[in-house]
């Protein structure tokens, strides 16, 4: 009996382990349908969600098919603005208000090309922001993370929707989120900075949210800053500048130093300039912190969300930093 009982036990967790690790194919994701209940684990309909959100420019940072804090805030954000009960709670009413944004197929075929798997990569980055230094470029690893971030998914969802891939043949065909967001908004009246709540949101002149990104902001040794300020440049493919003033917790060099420019640069491959002397809103090379992470101050966004933010702003964009969870319930655009 006993060993009849450790089978079935083994047979249902290697069970739940297939269908964890189950194949995913155009029609899984493109045709899944929304379910009651918080899945547990890996979703096709909450990576459709997901897909959908992000391409609402109601980002949910990285993609990756799962219930994550930042799903939960694009959610609430997406249900504020279209003025349903903000619960972060992926409801029937949502799901369908979401279906209707997009009618087109959420996964798509991608074939690469020449650009997608030439370099120039930098395998190697040290942790250590005085040894970053040495580096001609903070480059991608490789093909493979260049197309994860292209596409807004984390590696392994890349890997789950591409097994057997290597990513490094001209021509291979992959299946890949449609992430692509449309033109921007032209009537931008300010940028909101949402301390609290850990948002970046992109207002219009009444106030309508045009778009809503996850966001690190600040940390104690560099808070991030209150009030006012303006957009004084976009800087694209930035260098980053160390001063020994800034003191960060584990940098020892006491003269200031430039590490060079590239998506893996600390600043990822947007600085977009505040009126704040050392302050900005920029990317980074670690798109899975985003929002579980504070950051030396500034405003850190995954590099699409920067790369978008930047897209929409201009040289005098107001910025205005508060606090939502010192206003609680506020939680809608009026």
């Amino acid at each position: 009996m006993l060993r009849l009982v450790l089978f079935i036990a083994a047979a249902l967790v290697l069970a739940s382990a297939g269908t964890e690790a189950a194949k995913l194919d155009l029609a899984t994701v493109n045709q899944a349908q929304f379910a009651a209940g918080e899945p547990k684990g890996f979703s096709p309909a909450l990576l459709k969600a997901e897909i959908l959100l992000d391409r609402a420019r109601f980002s949910p940072g990285l993609i990756d098919g799962r219930v994550s804090e930042n799903f939960t805030k694009a959610v609430r954000a997406f249900q504020a603005a279209n003025g349903f009960p903000s619960d972060g709670k992926l409801t029937l009413e949502t799901w369908d208000k979401l279906m209707a944004t997009s009618g087109s197929p959420v996964l798509v075929t991608y074939e690469l090309t020449r650009k997608d798997v030439r370099g120039p990569f930098t395998k190697r980055i040290p942790a250590r922001l005085e040894r970053m230094a040495r580096l001609p470029r903070l480059g991608y690893h490789n093909a493979m993370e260049k197309l994860a971030e292209r596409f807004h998914v984390s590696e392994q969802l890349l890997r789950r929707l591409n097994p057997g891939t290597r990513f490094k043949k001209v021509g291979t065909k992959l299946l890949v989120p449609d992430v692509g967001r449309g033109d921007p908004p032209t009537a931008v009246a300010g940028v909101e900075v949402d301390t609290g709540a850990r948002l970046v949101r992109v207002l219009d002149p009444s106030g309508k949210w045009l778009a809503v990104f996850p966001a690190s902001i600040g940390s104690d040794e560099k808070p991030a800053p209150n009030g006012e300020a303006e957009i004084r440049r976009v800087v694209r493919n930035p260098t980053y500048h160390y001063d020994p003033d800034f003191a960060f917790k584990g940098v020892k060099a006491k003269r200031p130093f430039t590490i060079a420019a590239g998506p893996n640069n600390p600043v990822g491959s947007v600085w977009v300039d505040l009126s704040i002397e050392s302050y900005g809103i920029h990317g980074t090379p670690e798109p899975g912190k985003i929002g579980a992470t504070f950051s030396h101050g500034c405003i850190r966004l995954t590099n699409w969300d920067a790369e978008d933010l930047a897209s929409m702003v201009q040289k005098n964009t107001k910025v205005s930093f508060k606090d939502e969870m010192a206003n609680a319930g506020d939680e809608r655009p009026q």
